[in-house]
């Protein structure tokens, strides 16, 4: 099977890679199901990544739809060790303006009925989360878009994650302010989640489409789309860029993104079946026998 250390989940309005070339699709089962489309792996500028379409190519699966398990696990076993979410966001603070760019350093969780761990019975996990993006991903990615000069793109804040579909009451919306977040959207749980269950170094370019309902009338998908085009266009800027700038090897990273499971299993090894060993082999064998 084709491999990639490079992933990229596209948001809203971000569907295929620009400028991939040499490209493979690749249709995967996981242990829960297919993730939300083929996976295209190719070359970007010689070098190799894959790209998932989080919502699937025409849009078809809600944030609350989204197969997030399928997704991290395809992409793990395809190789990839380092994954950039592209997602779009409203914010709540005057000064991130719509078309702006927000790469968080903290989420806020305000779902609902997702599930936030591939680990179930008989096998229990407890990972670090802390700091729930990758700090040496995240470095890399400012240090990309400060080559945007045409691009305001700040640095850090909090994602507050909604269930959706629907967009915010102005209620929460004015609540979501007063307790100190920074920008809202659907889609960064379970995914963000996932991603440190699996080792995999994550981190969120924010594309700001809105000033969510404290500013606006009502925020609607006319609203969103007008601003996704722009936002589309410098977060691929930004990709291309990260092509060159990610290391070969995370070895010597201090992100811990790569050994998020040691001393995380709290299962007794002894009652973990062959069964379990045999269905999370590619998580945790290296730490199972």
């Amino acid at each position: 099977m084709v491999q990639a250390k490079i992933g990229v989940i596209g948001g809203s309005g971000l569907y295929n890679m620009e400028g991939m070339t040499d490209t493979v699709e690749v249709a995967i089962e996981t242990p829960f199901g297919r993730p939300s489309d083929v996976i295209t792996v190719g070359n970007v500028d010689g070098v190799p990544m894959a790209f998932l379409p989080r919502h699937g190519r025409g849009h078809r699966y809600s944030p609350s739809e989204v197969p997030a398990r399928a997704n991290i696990w395809a992409l793990k076993s395809l190789g990839v060790e380092w994954i950039i979410s592209v997602s779009a966001v409203g914010s709540l603070r005057e000064d991130v303006a719509p078309r702006d760019l927000l790469i968080p350093d903290q989420i806020f969780d305000r779902t609902k009925s997702r599930v936030n761990s591939f680990y179930e019975g008989g096998l229990v996990v407890h990972c670090s989360f802390a700091d729930p993006y990758c700090s040496t991903l995240r470095g890399l990615i400012l240090a990309a878009g400060q080559d945007l000069t045409d691009v305001k793109v700040h640095d850090g804040g909090t994602y507050a994650c909604m269930e959706g579909p629907l967009f915010s009451t102005k209620a929460e919306s004015n609540v979501n302010r007063k307790l100190g977040m920074d920008v809202i959207g659907m889609t960064a749980l379970p995914e963000a989640k996932l991603a440190r269950e699996a080792e995999i170094c994550y981190a969120t370019i924010a594309c700001i489409t809105d000033y969510d309902c404290w500013r606006e009338e009502a925020v609607t998908v006319d609203m969103v789309i007008a601003n996704l085009s722009a936002n589309v266009a410098n977060a691929q800027r930004i990709l291309r860029s990260l092509a060159h700038s990610l290391p070969a090897d995370r070895t010597h990273q201090h992100c811990g993104c790569a050994s998020a499971l040691d001393h995380a299993i709290m299962t007794d090894p002894a009652l973990i079946t062959d069964e379990l060993k045999e269905r999370y082999q590619l998580l945790i064998g290296r730490y199972i026998s």
